[in-house]
């Protein structure tokens, strides 16, 4: 149905599927499949929320949902992706990770996939930010090495603001 309307992408792994839906790395690993034999490209969603953050654990967090939802793709595959990097606890709250946690979260996915995959396909990947991104923060958070964009929610609503952001990422 999706290919019949034009789509390209489809996110899979939204915090919110998650939380509401129950949806393991498991049952996402099988949507990442579906959405790649159905020849599209996923949009992977991935993050941690604010208990596991205040603990230390993010990374080790997120590791483990690359590990099970993505890494048994051969590199072909996995080249396809989009990761969307999508704090839990800055989503619908106002709060946004700042510039500096962005990068230090990307960076470390980025890390995390070129131990699997090597560098060149590490460099290869895209990896937006997905927190509670607006006019007045697009241009820091986008601004970082290892940030190549943003996954827009709520703020895409807004036109002006939106158009602002568009213009962040260019």
């Amino acid at each position: 149905m999706l290919n019949s309307i034009g789509a390209k992408y489809c996110i899979t792994g939204h915090s919110e599927r998650r939380q509401i839906f129950n949806e393991t790395n498991e049952i996402i690993k099988a949507k990442v499949d579906a959405i790649l034999d159905g020849g599209l490209i996923p949009i992977f969603c991935c993050g941690e929320s604010l208990d596991i953050r205040q603990e230390g654990r993010q990374n080790e967090f997120v590791k483990g949902q690359l590990e099970e939802s993505i890494f048994h793709l051969g590199p072909q595959a996995f080249e396809r992706l989009v990761i969307a990097y999508e704090p839990i606890w800055a989503i619908g709250t106002g709060v946004t990770a700042s510039p500096a946690q962005a990068q230090e979260m990307h960076a470390f996915i980025r890390a995390t996939i070129a131990a699997k995959y090597g560098d060149q396909i590490s460099q290869g990947i895209r990896i937006l930010y997905g927190g509670s991104i607006k006019a007045d923060n697009a241009a820091t958070i986008f601004s970082q090495t290892d940030v190549d964009g943003g996954l827009v929610g709520g703020a895409s609503l807004q036109a002006g603001g939106f158009l602002e952001i568009i213009k962040a990422a260019c």
